[in-house]
C-alpha cells in the first residue's frame, strides 16, 4: 500500500476553443493545463475533475489518449504523467424532495461510462456544456443512475450556505432527499472540518472527503487528503471511500475553518461578523440581510456530542497563497528548488526552506505545519485572513 495526495473537485473554465464550461472558473484551467498544474505544480497523486460531462472535454481527452499522453487504467482512471485524473460530474438538484437547490458530485470511471451518463443527462438538462447545471430528476434517481454506472456518488461542500445540502435550511437530514445506501462519502466544505461535521449522527458512517473546489490553477490542492491504496486508480479509490480492505483515508487536508469564506454569519451589505445570531439588524449599517455561517447552521443541526472515534485526523492546513509576505516571486523560487507545494509545505526540511526565503516565511511555513498560526475568520463570501503577528 502506498499514500497518495487527492483532490477531487477541481473544475473546468474553458475548452481548448475557448468556450466556457465553469462561467466563474479560470480561462486558464483547460485540462490539459490542470493535469499540468496538479502534477508538476501542486505534486497531487489523483485529481478529480468534475465538468467531464461536457462533450467537448470528453473528445479532448481522447485525443489526449490518442497522441499517447494520456492512458486509461483498467480499473478506471486516466494516467498523464504521474497524476490520475478521476472522471467526475457536479450537478445541482431542486426536486420535490428538497428546498434546494443543491450540488452533488458523480465520478465514473472511464470515459465510455462518462458519455452514457452525459447521454441521459442530456434529457434532463438544459445546457450539456456548462458545468454545475441544474438536473430535473429526483435526487435518488440520479443515485440510482450512478451506481448503474458503477460510479461513486458524494453530496458536495455539504455546510455551504448556497447551494448544499444542509446550508440555507434545505434540508434537517440526507434521507429527505437521499438514498443513505447510495451515498460513498460526504464533501466538507472549505468553512467545515470534521469535528464540526461529525456533530451530526447520520453522518458519522461516511468518511469525510476535503477537497479545493478549484476555480483556477492555484487554488488546485488548498484542500486535498492522503488515501491509502495500491494503486491511484478508480477502484481503489471506491474501495478506499468504502474503507474496504485496508484502503483508507489517512489524513485530511483543509483549511482551518476559520480562513472558509461561509464560517461565521456575516451581514450581506457590510460583511460585519455577526456573533449574536438572533440579531434582526446589523450593527455597523442598520441592513437586515445575513448569510448564515456554517457555524452558526451546525449549532441549529447537531445532535450528538459524541464524534466518530475512527475518523482519520483532519490537519489545517494552510496553503502557501494564504502566507503573509509569500509574494509570487518566492514561490516560484520555492518551487524552482523544491518542485512541488506538496514537497514545500510537508517534506522540504526546514533548514533548508532557509537557504532560499527569510525567516519570517519559513516560521509561518513551520507555523502552518504545527497548526499554531493565528487567523481572522471569514464569512459572507470573504475569506478568513493569517493573522500575521509572528
Amino acid at each position: 500500500m502506498k499514500n497518495f495526495y487527492v483532490d477531487l473537485h477541481i473544475h473546468i473554465g474553458r475548452t481548448n476553443s475557448g468556450k466556457p464550461v465553469k462561467i466563474t472558473g479560470a480561462k486558464t484551467l483547460t485540462i490539459e493545463n490542470i493535469l499540468r498544474e496538479a502534477t508538476e505544480v501542486k505534486g497531487m497523486d489523483m485529481i478529480g475533475v468534475i465538468d467531464c460531462h461536457v462533450p467537448e472535454v470528453l473528445q479532448e481527452l481522447e485525443d489526449l489518449i490518442n497522441l499517447g499522453e494520456v492512458y486509461p487504467y483498467e480499473d478506471g482512471g486516466l494516467r498523464f504523467k504521474n497524476v490520475t485524473l478521476i472522471l467526475g460530474s457536479e450537478l445541482e438538484i431542486y426536486d420535490d424532495n428538497c428546498k434546494g437547490p443543491l450540488h452533488v458530485l458523480a465520478f465514473l470511471p472511464n470515459i465510455e461510462k462518462m458519455r452514457d451518463f452525459t447521454q441521459w443527462l442530456s434529457g434532463r438538462m438544459k445546457n450539456i456544456t456548462l458545468s454545475s447545471q441544474r438536473i430535473y430528476e429526483d435526487g435518488r434517481e440520479l443515485q440510482r443512475k450512478v451506481k448503474e454506472l458503477s460510479g461513486i456518488f458524494i453530496p458536495a461542500h455539504v455546510f455551504t450556505p448556497h447551494k448544499s445540502l444542509y446550508g440555507k435550511g434545505v434540508s434537517q437530514s440526507l434521507t429527505e432527499v437521499f438514498d443513505e445506501t447510495l451515498i460513498d462519502a460526504i464533501e466538507l466544505g472549505l468553512s467545515s472540518n470534521t469535528e464540526m461535521a461529525d456533530q451530526i449522527q447520520e453522518l458519522h458512517k461516511y468518511s469525510f472527503v476535503s477537497n479545493s473546489d478549484a476555480h483556477s490553477l492555484p487554488k488546485i490542492a488548498r484542500e486535498y487528503q492522503i488515501i491509502k491504496m495500491e494503486e491511484p486508480t478508480f477502484t481503489e479509490l471506491h474501495k478506499a471511500l468504502q474503507q474496504k480492505y485496508g484502503r483508507e483515508i489517512v489524513a485530511n487536508y483543509g483549511l482551518d475553518p476559520l480562513l472558509g469564506k461561509y464560517h461565521k454569519t456575516t451581514c450581506e451589505k457590510c460583511f460585519t461578523l455577526i456573533d449574536d445570531v438572533v440579531v434582526e439588524t446589523c450593527p455597523s449599517c442598520g441592513s437586515k440581510r445575513f448569510v448564515k455561517g456554517v457555524f452558526d447552521r451546525l449549532n441549529e443541526l447537531r445532535n450528538t456530542d459524541k464524534p466518530n472515534i475512527n475518523r482519520p485526523p483532519y490537519i489545517h492546513q494552510v496553503p502557501l497563497e494564504f502566507i503573509p509576505g509569500l509574494g509570487p516571486k518566492t514561490l516560484q523560487k520555492l518551487r524552482d528548488n523544491f518542485r512541488t507545494e506538496m514537497a514545500i509545505l510537508h517534506e522540504v526540511p526546514e533548514e533548508e526552506l532557509r537557504r532560499i526565503v527569510s525567516k519570517q516565511i519559513v516560521d509561518a511555513i513551520m507555523q502552518a505545519r504545527m497548526g499554531t498560526l493565528q487567523f481572522k475568520a471569514g464569512g459572507g463570501g470573504k475569506y478568513g485572513k493569517v493573522d500575521p503577528m509572528f
